[in-house]
């Protein structure tokens, strides 16, 4: 019984908001076929949780995306 969790910044989207519905279910789709496909998993016990996290509370070399972002393009 496979469980998944993917985690993504709430970005992209319609106005910045994050994946839309669309996206996120072919995520869902996409990672329970690859499961089956590569692990022989069925389907109907394979778990996909999508967790959406805010820009700000979201860290990538001790620094929030943002301010490493900034960082990067300099």
């Amino acid at each position: 019984m496979p469980y998944v969790n993917i985690k993504i910044t709430k970005e992209g989207g319609p106005n910045g908001t994050g994946p839309t519905p669309e996206e996120k279910a072919e995520l869902i789709s996409g990672t329970t076929e690859l499961l089956a496909r590569v692990l022989n998993k069925k389907p109907s016990t394979t778990f996909v949780v999508i967790d959406e996290v805010a820009l700000e509370d979201w860290g990538i070399g001790g620094l929030p995306v943002p301010e490493f972002r900034k960082q990067q393009s300099k």
